[in-house]
């Protein structure tokens, strides 16, 4: 408002006068009063919650208050709380008489399955932290991950073994475990690990090619299930939590821990059912799923099933968006598939801060359709902070970097001090040693209900599908390609707020490369989500006048290059047709061939479920 324009620059010139040392930018524009409001006000997050407790303790008070309930499902097996627990405390047993203890770290690698809960609450009971080790990553990532954290032990199924790389940790495999003669007075391990300790670590894309371990002591992991727990009710308006997201992401550590320290029922969703909204909503009805966490990509899937197949969500008593920006207009039209008591959550958060560490929810607030869901307020005991370049809080409406500081903060990034220096940085208005605020390098700002509206990336990270990637790791790994002389990556968005990576690209002067000769050179280095959807080969890369690549010129990809004409064998019977209109339509294209490919003309997992919809539609009618 022009009222507070005048005050910011009453503001300023009183400043100047009172500091004429300092130079202009280090000036402040706000009052004393937007100061404390910024600062103090909507960062006044304080709760208590028990700090002497770690995770798995957690889970083991739960155990005693409600050993025979179901606390894990998958596919046609269940295990009851008494049940996991006992299998975690044998396997748990064994990882100590192999060393495992506090601050010894244990890899992960196994097929998603019940073994993949008990693996981890064994690692935590033994006083160990877990490393996700993902059996779909590309060797050469598995063998980055393996070589950096060194893990004592790793845990993996038979038939994974020969596909692992070298490494130097002790294999147990856990499948091979005789669990049928358990005694169910098992005994709960002893590890003597304290809340400092570390709970996991989990390696996220990095900047410079190579991926980076994130550090979680359990004090962190624990505050944020109390902040879930005071936020969400889940002792007592939840029941039944669907568990989604890939293993080597956090995000299932946030789905775990939810529920089975609240003594809730957790349903792995075998990862076939993501291709199949139609599946995916059968599971839930079928498992009584009451609250589930979805990145907006998979919601916008089940929201075009539910129209079209005029079913609801009524059900559901807590649906959470997360890992990914969406739109309010999405927010709004979703709410119209939920019942009158369902919560709908716009949350955000990061590896580096444990998962979660803001909020949204309305049911009366009106939203501007063409904006993002705002991102919200801070969990408890977390703060944020919008700075600008010199550290100095920016007013309200006026975008700047965010800040996140409070209790869920990560240790640092494993083997990294030099970049747990850079991101973790002292608190610039906290007097007590040692406070720290992680610089996430997103923009964001303040809206006048003090909830807070992310823009965008200040580097070229980037979120997709619910995946964070650094732009510039997949272009390192492009680069590797001895035909390529340059590249760059950007994420593109089409009308229907589908998000692609599209790769461009120069070769060396006498290098040919085709399309599907370079996406078989990087699926051997890249996990499928870092895999760019298009390619574009040009002769140049444009430039700015300062001479950095433009990439605000880099053309739109054209699919029809994607297809070779001297092999197009067009469809020949009524269903091929109709499966070739089907593709043409997802993928936006004018023609494709029966020996096409659905990946090499720029599909993805995500838009493969769009096909089996109207493959279904269609076959229906």
């Amino acid at each position: 408002t022009i009222d507070r324009m005048l005050g910011h620059l009453a503001t300023l010139l009183n400043t100047m006068v009172a500091n004429p040392q300092q130079r202009l930018k280090e000036l402040s524009l706000l009052t004393a009063a937007e100061k404390q409001q910024l600062l103090v006000e909507w960062n006044s997050t304080k709760s208590h919650y028990p700090q002497d407790l770690c995770i798995h303790q957690l889970f083991e008070a739960q155990v005693e208050r409600t050993p025979d309930a179901v606390a894990v499902v998958f596919a046609d097996q269940q295990l009851t709380y008494r049940e996991l627990n006992c299998r975690a405390n044998q396997l748990a047993h064994e990882l100590q008489k192999l060393g495992v203890g506090p601050e010894v770290l244990v890899g992960v690698c196994v097929e998603r399955s019940l073994e993949t809960v008990i693996a981890i609450l064994a690692i935590l009971k033994a006083g160990g932290a877990y490393i996700p080790l993902d059996p779909s990553y590309p060797p050469q990532r598995l063998a980055l991950m393996l070589e950096d954290a060194k893990p004592l032990v790793l845990l993996t199924q038979a038939g994974l073994v020969a596909e692992l790389p070298p490494h130097t940790a002790k294999v147990v495999l856990i499948d091979n475990n005789n669990f049928s003669n358990i005694p169910v007075t098992l005994h709960n391990p002893i590890s003597g690990t304290k809340p400092e300790n570390l709970a996991y670590v989990i390696y996220t894309s990095g900047s410079t090619g190579r991926a980076k371990g994130v550090t979680i002591q359990h004090s962190s992991l624990v505050n944020a299930y109390f902040a879930w727990e005071e936020t969400y009710h889940l002792h007592t308006d939840v029941t039944c939590h669907l568990q989604m997201a890939s293993f080597s992401f956090d995000v299932f550590s946030g789905d775990l821990v939810r529920a089975v320290c609240s003594g809730g029922k957790l349903v792995l969703c075998p990862r076939d059912l993501l291709l199949s909204p139609q599946d995916l909503y059968n599971l839930m009805v079928k498992e009584k799923v009451d609250c589930a966490e979805f990145v907006p990509a998979v919601l916008r899937n089940l929201m075009q099933y539910l129209e079209e197949s005029q079913q609801q969500l009524d059900f559901m008593r807590l649906l959470i968006c997360g890992s990914d920006v969406w739109y309010t207009k999405e927010y709004q039209k979703f709410r119209n598939f939920c019942g009158s008591h369902t919560r709908l959550i716009n949350s955000f958060g990061l590896t580096e801060a444990t998962i979660d560490s803001s909020w949204f929810e309305t049911t009366t607030q009106e939203l501007v359709n063409d904006q993002l869901v705002p991102i919200g307020r801070p969990f408890a005991n977390t703060e944020l902070y919008i700075f600008d370049s010199n550290l100095q809080p920016v007013p309200i409406g006026v975008p700047g970097e965010l800040y996140i500081g409070g209790y869920s903060l990560a240790r640092g990034y494993l083997h990294r001090p030099d970049l747990t220096c850079e991101k973790f940085i002292p608190h610039p208005y906290s007097n007590e040693p040692g406070v720290r605020l992680y610089k996430t390098g997103d923009l964001a700002r303040y809206l006048p209900s003090g909830d807070i509206e992310y823009i965008g990336r200040i580097d070229h990270q980037v979120k997709l599908r619910g995946f964070r990637i650094e732009l510039g790791e997949i272009e390192a790994v492009i680069s590797q390609h001895p035909a390529i002389s340059a590249s760059v990556v950007i994420v593109r968005e089409d009308d229907t707020a589908n998000k692609t990576l599209v790769a461009y690209i120069t070769l060396h002067p006498d290098q040919t490369l085709t399309i599907p000769e370079l996406r078989r050179f990087l699926e051997a280095k890249l996990p499928n989500y870092m895999l760019p959807t298009a390619f574009v080969i040009l002769e140049a890369l444009p430039l700015t006048p300062n001479g950095k690549i433009d990439r605000r010129s880099l053309p739109a990809p054209d699919p029809t290059q994607l297809i070779s004409e001297s092999n197009l064998v067009a469809p020949s019977t009524p269903v091929e047709e109709m499966l070739a209109g089907i593709w043409t339509e997802v993928l936006s294209i004018q023609k494709v061939g029966i020996h096409d490919n659905f990946f090499d003309l720029g599909g993805h997992s995500l838009l493969a479920t769009r096909v089996i919809c109207y493959r279904n539609y269609r076959f229906s009618t």
